[in-house]
C-alpha cells in the first residue's frame, strides 16, 4: 500500500485513481470487440461526440478501409484515416456543427438493407448535432441551449428539449438511414446509460414527447424565441419506440469506470465503496453529502473502516440564477463544498474531475482536496466560502495550486469522484 502518512504519495494516489477510471473508457482500449460484422454493402462510419474522434480512430486500426464523418469539440480531433473528422463548437452550437450534422445526415441518405451505417455516439454529441428543425435556425437553438445550461436543468430534460428543436436527434439519423441496417457504438456519460439521453439519442427512437418539452420550458421559466415557441405549438414530433430496429452497444460506461478504479484502490491495500454511477443533484449538495460519510467513516468506521475509498459518479448540477457567477465547473464547485464542510478534517483527501479533461467550460478536468485546502486559501487571503457562494471555485484551486490539468482526454463517461479516508 502506498504510504498514506505522506502528502505527495497521497496526491499521486489520488490522481493515478482518477486516471485509472479515465483509461477504463479509453476507445482505443474498449472499441474493437464489439464492431459487428462487415456487410455485403457499404459500410458509412458517422459520429458526434468529445470521443468520435478517438472512436473513428480505433475502428480504422481494424477496418482500415472504413469512411465517413464524425464531428467532435474543438482540440478533439485525431487523425482517422479516411474517415473524415470535423470540430465544432461545445456546449453552445456553432455553424460548423450545424454542417457538419446536414452533411452526416445526407451521407445516411439512399442506402440500402445491405448497408451498414456504423454510428460513434458519444457525450458531447448533442450540442455538436446542431441541426435545426424546419423554420428554426441555429441562433433559436443557442438562445435555447444558453438558457438551459444556467438554468439547472437535469441533462435529460435539456436533451428532451433539444430533439425536439432538431432534425437529427432522437431518432431521426436513424430514420433516414432506412432500410440500411445501423450500429450504435456509444460511450456514456450520463446517469443510467439511457441511450435516449446520450447525444440525445439520433439513432434512438425517443420516448419524450412535445408534452414533456413544454412541461420542462414552464417549469424552469425559459424564455423561447418566437419561432421556437412557433415550433412547438405545431406538436411536431420525433419517432417513437418501435419506429425502426435498435442495435445500441455500450463501449464504455460511468460503472465501468468506477470498477476499473475499485479494482486499482484494492491493490493498493484501500477498502473501495462505489456509491453509485448516477448522483446527481446540486454540486454543492453533494459535496455536503460525501462530507457526511467520510466523517461518519473515519469517527464510527461507519459505512466502512479506513483505510477506504468512497467512488461516485454521475453528473451534478451548478444552478447560478441572476447573481454574477465566477469561474468553476460542477466538480470543483463540489470539492469546496466538500472542503468546507469538512472543515480541514484531518485524513480525508478528495479527487473529482470530469473524465473529458474539461470541468465546465474551463481548461481543468477538475480539483483535488485534503486537510490544507481550508487554511491553505485562507493564508492566501481567499475566505472559501466566499468563493463557494460565488460559485469561483475554479479561481481558489487555481491560486492555492490544486486543479487537475489533464487536457481533453478524447473521452467521457461523466464525473468521477474519490474520497479517501486514511
Amino acid at each position: 500500500m502506498s504510504d498514506i502518512r505522506d502528502e505527495a504519495a497521497i496526491r499521486a494516489l489520488l490522481r493515478r485513481t482518477f486516471d485509472t477510471a479515465v483509461a477504463a473508457a479509453d476507445p482505443m482500449k474498449v472499441l474493437a470487440r464489439h464492431l459487428p460484422e462487415r456487410p455485403k454493402g457499404r459500410v458509412v462510419v458517422i459520429g458526434a461526440g468529445k470521443a468520435s474522434a478517438l472512436m473513428a480512430k480505433a475502428v480504422v486500426e481494424h477496418w482500415p478501409d472504413a469512411e465517413g464523418l464524425v464531428v467532435t469539440r474543438y482540440d478533439h480531433a485525431v487523425p482517422a484515416g479516411r474517415i473524415e473528422i470535423v470540430e465544432a463548437s461545445h456546449p453552445v452550437p456553432d455553424a460548423n456543427g450545424e454542417a457538419a450534422a446536414r452533411r452526416i445526415l445526407d451521407k445516411v441518405k439512399g442506402l440500402g438493407p445491405d448497408d451498414l451505417v456504423l454510428a460513434l455516439i458519444s457525450g458531447g454529441g448533442s450540442a455538436l448535432l446542431s441541426l435545426p428543425a424546419e423554420g428554426l435556425t441555429l441562433a433559436d437553438k443557442q438562445a435555447v441551449n444558453r438558457a438551459l445550461l444556467a438554468s439547472g436543468a437535469a441533462i435529460n430534460e435539456m436533451n428532451a428539449v433539444r430533439k425536439h428543436l432538431s432534425a437529427i436527434k432522437g431518432g431521426q439519423l436513424a430514420r433516414a438511414a432506412a432500410p440500411a441496417k445501423v450500429v450504435t457504438l456509444t460511450i456514456s456519460d450520463v446517469p443510467g446509460d439511457d441511450p435516449t439521453v446520450i447525444a440525445s439519442g439520433p439513432t434512438v427512437p425517443d420516448n419524450s414527447t412535445i408534452e414533456d418539452v413544454r412541461r420542462i420550458i414552464k417549469h424552469y421559466g425559459i424564455e423561447l424565441p418566437p419561432a421556437v415557441a412557433a415550433h412547438l405549438a405545431k406538436g411536431h414530433e420525433t419517432p417513437k419506440p418501435g419506429a425502426f430496429p435498435v442495435d445500441i452497444r455500450m463501449i464504455a460506461t460511468p460503472a465501468m469506470a468506477l470498477a476499473a478504479a475499485a479494482d486499482f484502490l484494492r491493490n493498493q491495500g484501500i477498502t473501495p465503496l462505489i456509491l453509485g454511477d448516477a448522483l446527481e443533484g446540486e454540486s454543492r449538495e453533494l459535496g455536503n453529502f460525501l462530507a457526511g460519510i467520510a466523517k461518519s467513516a473515519r469517527q464510527h468506521g461507519l459505512p466502512l473502516k479506513s483505510p477506504c475509498a468512497l467512488l461516485s459518479g454521475g453528473e451534478t448540477t451548478v444552478s447560478i440564477g441572476k447573481g454574477p457567477a465566477g469561474r468553476g465547473g460542477r466538480n470543483t464547485e463540489c470539492l469546496l463544498a466538500l472542503a468546507v464542510a469538512l472543515g480541514g478534517a484531518e485524513r480525508i483527501w478528495a479527487v473529482a474531475g470530469d473524465t473529458d479533461g474539461i470541468d465546465g467550460t474551463e481548461d481543468a478536468a477538475g480539483a483535488i482536496i485534503g486537510p490544507h485546502t481550508l487554511a491553505t486559501a485562507r493564508a492566501k487571503g481567499l475566505d472559501p466560502r466566499a468563493y463557494l457562494a460565488g460559485h469561483d471555485s475554479y479561481s481558489l484551486f487555481d491560486a492555492i495550486g490544486d486543479l487537475v490539468k489533464t487536457g481533453p482526454t478524447l473521452t467521457n463517461v461523466n464525473d468521477f469522484r474519490a474520497v479517501f479516508v486514511l
